[in-house]
Order: C-alpha cells, then structure tokens, then sequence
C-alpha cells in the first residue's frame, strides 16, 4: 500500500482554488476541451466533457470548445457536426468559443520558425525506421540524428521548401532539439510537423505540412488564454513537453497541465480504433448503434444527459486509474428514468385472452395515471373491450414454485382493470398454446374480489384497438467483463444475444403519437424509447434502454 496520501474526488477544484489564492492568472478560471474530429464521443470522453465544462461553471470561469483537427487523414466533418450535437445534448454551450487546431495553422508554422532561431529545432531526413532506431529504448538512451547540427539558415530554408511541397511525404520532418538521453522518451527530440499531402477538412489543400498534437495542444492552450488545461492521465508523461515548448515561447502565457484518471467501464471498449472497426467491418449498425458506447448511441438507446451528468459526478475525479462497474452507469439511469418516465403497456409475446362473458359490444375506457408518482403527468385512456393481449410468460398451465400470475382455474387482475379467471386453454394441433378463454368479475373495477385474495397483476392490451410495434432488445455488446485484456481478439467476445428484435407486440393505443426519443416504462418489462432512426408513424420502434432491474447481477451468481 502506497503512503502517498489519498487524492480527493475533486483534487483539481483544490489545485484551481488555491491558485485563486494566490491570484494566477489574474483570478481567471479558463478550460477547454479538445477533441479529435476522428469519430463519435463515447462515454469516457463524457467525463471530460463535464469536467471542463462544469469546473469553469463552478468558478464562473469560461470553457472552449477546439477542435484538434492536425491529423487530416482520418478527420471529417461528419465528426465534427456529431461532437458539437453530443456537447449540446449533454447540456452544455461553449456559447461563441469554437475553434480548430487549424485556426492556428500559420502562427504555429511561425512559432516553429522561431524555435528552429533559437537553435531548439532542426530538420530531419531520417525516415520512420531510422528514427525508431535512433530514439533508443526505456532502458538505452537514443543517439543525435546525423541532421542535428544542420545550421539555422539550412533548416529554415528546408522547412519553409517542406511548406511549399517541395519534398515527398516523410522525406523530412521537423524535430525539437531536447535531449536524446532523456529518461522520458517524449522528449527525445519529438517530431513537431511532418509532410502530409492531405486535404484538410477547414484549410483545404492550403498546407501539406500538419503540426503534431503535442506541439499544436500547448500552444493553442495559450493563444485562447486557457489557465487549466485538464487532460486524461496517459497525458502525464507529456506535460515536460508541453512546458518545454511554452518555456522556448516567451511571448506566450504558460497555462497549467493538470491530469485525471480517464473513464473505464466494463463490458465495453473505449478506443475509438477498436470502434471505428466495429462500424467498418459492420459488427455493429454504425457510430450511433444503441449498443455502443457512443454518445450518440447510448441517446438512441434512450440514455439521458441528466443520468450520464450524475453518472459522472458519481465517478467522481481521480488520479487512480481503475474500472467502474457499467452497472453504476444503468443505476443512474434507472433512478432518472424511474422519476421521468410515463408509464404504458406493451405486450411483447402476445396471447389472445377471449372474455366470454364481457359482452362483445361494450367498450370500457379506463383512466390510468401515466406517473403512479407524479400526478403532474397526467393520466391516459386506455379501452378495455372483450379481447386482450397478456404476455405469454404471464400463464403456465403447470406453474413452477412461486408463480403468481395466471393459471388454469386462477385468477388475476389486469392492470388498472377486471380480475378474470382462466376457464380453458386453447390448443392447435401441435399442442401449442393458441388463445385462452375467461371470464371477468365486473365488481372489481377498482375494487377487491370479496371472499378471496388475487396476488397476481399482469399487464395487458385491447386486441382490437392495440398497435403493432416492433420492439428492439438490447443488452451489453461484450459478454466479457474485460474484452481488451481478454484472450484471442476483443471481437471474439461480442455477445451474440445483444440485440433482439421483436416484431408483432401489441402496445396500447396512446404510443402511436410518441415521439422520436420519448421514454416510456412498458410496464414490468423494462424502458424504452422510440427509435429516432428507423421509427415511422406506421411502424414504431422502441429500444430497450435498461431492464427495470440488473439481470446481469442475477447472472453473474
């Protein structure tokens, strides 16, 4: 055991605190957060997202939104457009502060003109495999390239010809002059640009040059101003770097690297590689499927911002790496949900239920409350009539132990309606359960049978009025506690029981006016919400979002 003393949850919001003490950076509180445009926000960087963003509201500071667009090659704006969508939903607003990485592009090509001055950067020749080789290992110091001692003139007019194209791809790179023994290896003078004859998303083909992130990440920091640059732990190691660079920039303010435990769940990845081959390879209905841990996914699912916000304050913010149970995740949820969402009735394997002594003509239209807990919700029609729907796991002919719903000769109560009694069960010529016929007691509309007790209460819907919906049934995409570490490849262990899908369940009337991302509790089964991609007015689909319990708790003993 470390006797290192324990870092609090909220260890940054001291460091800042203390830092208003003492007056830096004139009082001010300023964060930024800085994605890659290389594909969709995952719930890790959700952690970041409401670090930055709620840190500079708890000291009415300012947070930025920049993106680190220098690596054209595998950036779009499709990645833009969805992380801006992803921050706003969360319910966040960088108000008139986006940038890119790119607005910067010819102050940084400047700053390293000013660097190669000084006698702190050079142009290399050495191609991927020589570098490698002479960057040494953890254990063996690296030697000087063949290229360090190049003069200044030479080397600004290599790297002004590198800007003007002159050179192929890799023939050259632009290195800072650090120290090639140094301990850390991102100071063995890093490579800060390299030729790249990409088209950029914002700049066009104006460069052919791109800076390398930990050149670029600095510098940005300081040309916005920012006092606290808050960055995941593998970050650590490069935070030398980071002030080196700042240190050689006089004219620059010199913002203050701070580095947090980033965010690991089980049951999932978080490398946005190993995500982008799951759509590419199309094991999954692209970035937004409901199974992946995509922001845009886990909306679609029918997540909500308010669960995964608390979520987050509920990990809380630590120098410790370790890896939080995803059912903390589907507990924030269930506790939003459960305050949030309507109730209604679907039947998802469908018995027909004939009431022989209802009369066929008659129609009873109940009122039930959508919120059993929240009367500002209001209430909802529901018919009732001779014909219903109850789910087939509702009746047994030979219950097991236990078994409080219907039986042959039993009774129970349908919800927020009659008590009926199974009189016969209906069979086809192959033994299968067909349709069963009943009858109801018409006193117990809102009342107890007299002389018995019914335990049992079953959700149901009208035949004749019920609307069909296709119901979609997800669970965790990863049946393995932890793919990445797992043996064989982390693909190999996707659950194949991650999506079900259902077609002709029977959802009482009022869900054929829900709308695209309502949430819904389908009574006793679970939430849901309506499919925002693939739901049509004439053929509604609802995600399953979080069973009403763990069922992977059960499982797992």
């Amino acid at each position: 055991m470390s006797d290192s003393p324990a870092i609090p949850s909220n260890f940054i919001h001291q460091i800042i605190r203390e830092d208003l003490k003492n007056n830096k950076n004139d009082g001010r509180v300023h964060t930024r957060f800085p994605p890659e445009p290389n594909g969709y926000l995952h719930i890790g960087h959700a952690k970041s997202i409401c670090l930055n963003f709620s840190t500079a509201n708890e000291f009415k500071g300012l947070c930025n939104l920049r993106f680190d667009d220098t690596n054209p090659e595998k950036e779009d704006m499709e990645y833009v457009d969805s992380i801006r969508e992803s921050i706003r939903w969360l319910g966040f607003d960088w108000e008139d502060r986006q940038y890119y990485a790119s607005d910067y592009f010819d102050k940084l090509y400047e700053f390293a003109g000013e660097l190669i001055k000084q006698g702190k950067a050079y142009v290399c020749s050495l191609n991927q495999d020589q570098a490698r080789e002479y960057r040494g290992t953890l254990t063996k110091p690296g030697k000087n390239s063949p290229d360090r001692d190049r003069s200044v003139d030479e080397n600004l007019d290599l790297f002004n010809r590198m800007k003007d194209g002159e050179f192929d791809d890799g023939d050259y790179t632009l290195r800072a002059k650090i120290d090639m023994a140094s301990p850390n290896m991102n100071m063995r003078d890093p490579v800060i640009y390299r030729i790249r004859r990409a088209e950029h998303h914002q700049t066009g083909n104006k460069w052919c040059i791109y800076p390398m992130y930990d050149y670029t990440h600095c510098i940005s920091d300081a040309l916005e101003d920012i006092t606290h640059s808050l960055c995941t732990l593998e970050f650590e190691d490069h935070r030398p770097l980071y002030d080196w660079v700042l240190d050689q920039l006089e004219s620059l303010p010199h913002p203050r690297q701070i580095e947090f435990a980033r965010l690991n769940i089980n049951y999932t990845v978080m490398s946005k590689r190993k995500l982008k081959q799951l759509v590419d390879e199309g094991l999954v209905d692209g970035w937004d499927d409901p199974r992946m841990p995509t922001l845009d996914g886990m909306r679609r699912r029918g997540y909500t911002p308010v669960s995964i916000r608390n979520f987050c304050e509920m990990v809380g913010v630590t120098k410790a790496n370790s890896v939080v149970d995803v059912g903390m995740l589907e507990h924030s949820l269930r506790d939003d949900l459960d305050k949030t969402s309507p109730r209604a009735m679907c039947v998802l394997n469908p018995l027909k239920v004939v009431i022989e002594n209802y009369p066929e003509d008659k129609i009873d239209v109940l009122t039930l409350p959508k919120h059993p807990k929240d009367e500002s919700m209001g209430n909802r029609e529901i018919p009732f009539r001779r014909e219903v729907w109850i789910d087939r796991a509702d009746f047994e002919e030979v219950p097991p132990p236990g078994f409080k719903r219907l039986v042959t000769g039993g009774e129970v109560r349908l919800r927020g309606s009659y008590v009926i009694k199974c009189e016969e069960v209906i069979k086809d010529n192959n033994g299968e359960i067909m349709e069963l016929r009943a009858t109801y007691d018409a006193a117990t509309l809102g009342a107890r049978p007299e002389g018995r007790k019914v335990k049992g209460v079953i959700h149901w819907v009208s035949v004749q009025d019920a609307l069909d919906v296709e119901v979609r049934l997800y669970d965790r995409l990863f049946n393995c506690e932890n793919p990445d570490a797992a043996e064989g490849d982390y693909r190999d262990y996707i659950n194949p029981d991650s999506l079900v899908v259902k077609t002709g369940c029977k959802a009482e009337p009022t869900m054929a006016d829900a709308a695209h991302e309502e949430r819904f509790q389908f009574e006793r089964e679970g939430y849901f919400c309506v499919d925002r991609k693939n739901s049509a007015p004439d053929k509604p689909v609802f995600n399953l979002t979080v069973t009403l319990r763990d069922t992977w708790a059960k499982k797992s003993n």
